[in-house]
């Protein structure tokens, strides 16, 4: 209450330093065993976390802040957005035809009440406010998704590259666990976001100069895409060793990989440009979407901000399994897994496209809701001199 308008700024950093302060104790210790000792025992630790979590969430769950149920927002506006999109199937259905003495602009007639007796929750005029500022906001968060495409990447397409590059020995048997590399990604987290907190925005903050929420979400874009064309070079370089059949046989739990005699340390830039990305785009996309959802719809927004983020994450393992198809730059059918015949280069530079041509996009559409939201405030003060 005392941060006032910081507030959702300062806890989504919090939030997002926590969740990697887990997945440091993940990598170091669970990958570790999964790789070198067993897979099930380093498979049952997070099961066990989670499972810790959960009985700690129920227990503590009296002393939380809960509202009762008033009704779906989601089912509520499902229903606005199929009579605003197809008006003659609600006509066809029977329901009820607008209410002629409510007060909205005309082109929002088609937007009126499906049913005559009250219903529990926000009144329909309030609906039909939060559906107005829902289409305002999907549009920014779905231009994100092509970010979550190129964001999980580090979690599947980097490990198999990763795989496929020198591992050196920094035990006495084994080679270091390969997901460690993703510790490059949290340590820049874990350093950047209170650095951030207490320094860098509250300096920005004094001189004017903070950048919006959507401001940062480009740049975040931006560190995204230069993170996968970094990928896309250090793959065309590793290339260049294979087709010299300049090879390194490296044992990595129980496959054997033939991996070109760079150093794994190379990935550490991608690694850590992508952890950048996230900071300037995944935490302010959190603080925009709590923060510009009407009050009644907050968890709703919250979860289709988190959905899409799933649908870029599908989107790009699927873009793979489509080139993975005879042809495919991906097509690898002698050993799955083996890209050392693939073209996985061509595959980062073509996320980096998408990337760039949505980040334009997301640029234009984050100016006109900004626009439009200044002359929003600018309106309503107006307003208020004029009462």
């Amino acid at each position: 209450m005392d941060l006032g308008r910081d507030a959702p700024r300062r806890f989504f950093n919090w939030l997002y330093w926590s969740i990697n302060l887990g997945a440091v104790f993940s990598l170091l210790v669970g990958s570790f065993i999964q790789q070198n000792i067993s897979f099930l025992v380093g498979y049952s630790i997070p099961v066990g976390c989670v499972g810790l979590a959960f009985f700690v969430f129920l227990f503590a769950s009296p002393v939380f802040i809960s509202k009762p149920p008033t009704g779906s927002q989601v089912s509520s506006m499902l229903k606005l957005a199929l009579q605003n999109c197809c008006p003659w199937k609600w006509t066809l259905w029977g329901l009820p035809k607008a209410l002629e003495g409510l007060a909205v602009p005309e082109h929002h007639s088609a937007l009126l009440c499906w049913s005559k007796y009250p219903q529990p929750g926000p009144s329909h005029e309030e609906d039909i406010a939060n559906f107005r500022v829902l289409m305002k906001i999907l549009p920014v968060m779905v231009t994100l998704v092509p970010y979550w495409m190129v964001y999980f990447q580090m979690q599947s397409t980097y490990v198999l590259q990763g795989l496929h590059l020198h591992i050196p020995n920094i035990f006495p048997a084994d080679p270091f666990p390969e997901a460690w590399l993703l510790l490059a990604n949290v340590v820049v987290v874990l350093i950047l976001v209170p650095l951030k907190d207490h320094l860098i925005d509250p300096f920005l903050l004094g001189w004017g100069l903070l950048p919006s929420a959507l401001q940062k979400m480009a740049l975040g874009m931006f560190f995204g895409f230069t993170s996968v064309i970094v990928a896309g070079v250090l793959e065309m370089e590793r290339l260049q060793y294979i087709s010299h059949n300049e090879t390194v046989s490296q044992l990595i739990g129980k496959d054997l990989y033939y991996a070109a005699p760079l150093s794994i340390w190379w990935q550490i830039p991608q690694y850590l440009l992508i952890g950048i990305s996230e900071i300037f785009a995944s935490i302010p996309g959190l603080e925009f979407a709590y923060s510009e959802a009407p009050r009644s719809m907050q968890g709703a927004i919250m979860g289709i901000f988190f959905c899409l983020s799933g649908v870029g994450s599908l989107l790009g393992s699927s873009l793979v399994a489509l080139l993975s198809l005879p042809g495919g730059w991906m097509y690898c059918p002698e050993d799955f897994g083996n890209i050392n015949n693939c073209q996985m280069d061509r595959y980062f530079f073509l996320l980096a496209g998408i990337q760039a041509v949505t980040a334009t996009l997301f640029i234009w559409i984050a100016r006109r809701y900004e626009r439009a939201r200044q002359g929003l405030s600018v309106q309503t003060c107006s307003s208020r001199d004029r009462g």
